[in-house]
């Protein structure tokens, strides 16, 4: 039941129409009529001024079991679509819209030719002749369990785009967002009218290509089986590179994000077979917290247990220098690309002299001072007695390394000063190439740890010598 289909039928009985044909005058204008009626998504019945059906269409026919012949020429619904015991009180309320103003909705229980009953919702009003004088009436009505289920279906779309707690878009077939609600707002950090109708490039950098390809597999293929978790990096909005993020938003413009994310392909109901998907719907929820969290403890563990491996490796050698080579092969797993052990000659000016290497170079170390210009990290570290981190950034910069007597393609330094028993006995620096992130605050903790079983066993090295 559509105001659709009721205004087609108005429309057809309102230009002074009989209700029992077609416009006087049209040539063919039953037929016409009886087409438009059809063709319809609501069952449609009609009566004239005496109760008579004069139209039944076929949702009608559907609904009821009962054929058109069967139906039209039948005097009320009383014993055939009604019970008797209910057809007065339907057919009151059916006919009183014969003379009430505007539309009459109601609910009640219809028969079907199988003698089961279903409950409909109708909605019925006069047709007046061209005199204003009542004529006839129709009643268009569907399923209550139809209509219930469609507002079930508006009803959730609702609550979706307004109180959901996860962030909801409906995608066009061109990757483009076409409606988001207040969570996925706020998780892109832009306004609405500045999200819908622009690529999701200029909404999201680093991990859009990956979202993209997701979308795609689902308006070609389907929706995937479980949800995804992709990790992003959001754009930052002109003007608003520098705005501080807020509770539930994502950070800054250069913070990755992770959200978990379902994927829906819609398609119209109206459409017939193989129907063209109008889009996809897209909810995530941003777990990124979760995330880093077991990523860290993940690390730690791992990290816990290197260090374990190394001190009972080192634990096999007699000489302690070699025993400080291992700590420094055991730490390079899945933490750094190299790792440089400078150690400290002289009191002032100090002198760095490069001790071991990890990986080993190939050649034993020369035990030269390495001319390290003043600003660098490694003297830095020395001097300061604490960490000291150095970044270029994420690609290399000609001479960046060079300048520094680092590998070429280093783009990411930590220098640590090696202490034991209240003297700085060197630094340890750790070095990474543009494939790996920048030195954080928990591998700063981690490059101490090395630092320290290092120096233990410089420190006896010298001891013995």
């Amino acid at each position: 039941m559509t105001a659709q289909s009721e205004t087609h039928y108005e429309h057809g009985a309102g230009d002074g129409s009989d209700v029992r044909g077609g416009p006087s005058g049209a040539p063919g204008g039953e037929r016409l009529l009886a087409a438009l009626l059809d063709g319809m998504d609501a069952a449609l019945c009609a009566f004239d001024a005496d109760g008579v059906v004069t139209h039944w269409n076929r949702e009608a026919e559907r609904i009821l079991g009962w054929t058109r012949e069967e139906a039209v020429g039948r005097r009320g619904l009383a014993g055939w679509a009604v019970r008797t015991a209910d057809a007065e009180d339907v057919q009151a309320r059916l006919f009183g819209a014969m003379t009430a103003p505007g539309r009459q909705v109601h609910e009640f229980a219809l028969l079907r030719k199988d003698g089961g009953r279903v409950l409909v919702r109708t909605q019925s009003s006069g047709v007046r002749g061209a005199d204003g004088r009542p004529v006839g009436v129709y009643c268009a009505f569907g399923e209550v369990r139809t209509q219930i289920d469609l507002e079930r279906s508006v009803a959730l779309g609702e609550a979706l785009f307004d109180d959901a707690p996860w962030g909801v878009v409906l995608v066009d077939a061109d990757l483009r967002p076409a409606v988001a609600n207040r969570h996925a707002v706020r998780a892109l950090r832009a306004g609405r009218s500045s999200i819908l109708g622009r690529p999701l490039g200029e909404l999201v950098g680093e991990g859009v290509e990956e979202l993209e390809s997701a979308l795609q597999h689902v308006l070609a293929e389907g929706p995937p089986q479980r949800p995804a978790e992709l990790w992003v990096t959001l754009r930052a909005e002109p003007g608003r590179a520098d705005r501080p993020a807020r509770s539930g938003e994502a950070g800054g413009g250069d913070e990755r994000r992770c959200w978990r994310s379902g994927f829906l392909r819609l398609v119209s109901p109206m459409a017939e077979e193989t129907p063209v998907p109008l889009g996809v719907a897209w909810f995530f929820l941003d777990v990124t917290e979760a995330r880093r969290t077991e990523q860290e403890a993940a690390r730690f563990r791992f990290r816990g247990n290197q260090l374990h491996r190394a001190a009972r490796a080192a634990a096999e050698y007699e000489d302690p220098m070699e025993a400080a080579v291992v700590h420094l092969d055991f730490a390079l797993a899945g933490f750094a690309d190299h790792a440089l052990l400078d150690l400290a000659a002289g009191d002032a000016p100090v002198r760095l002299i490069r001790t071991a290497e990890a990986p080993a170079p190939g050649t034993a170390a020369t035990g030269v001072p390495v001319c390290y210009p003043d600003d660098h990290p490694a003297l830095q570290a020395y001097e300061r007695c604490g960490p000291v981190r150095t970044s270029v950034g994420g690609a290399a910069v000609p001479g960046w390394a060079r300048d520094r007597k680092w590998p070429e393609g280093t783009v990411h330094g930590l220098s640590v000063v090696l202490r034991s028993r209240g003297r700085s006995l060197g630094v340890l620096t750790f070095l990474r190439g543009r494939s790996r992130r920048a030195f954080d605050r928990s591998d700063v903790a981690y490059a101490e740890a090395v630092a320290d079983r290092v120096a233990a066993a410089v420190d006896l090295a010298r001891a013995l010598a």
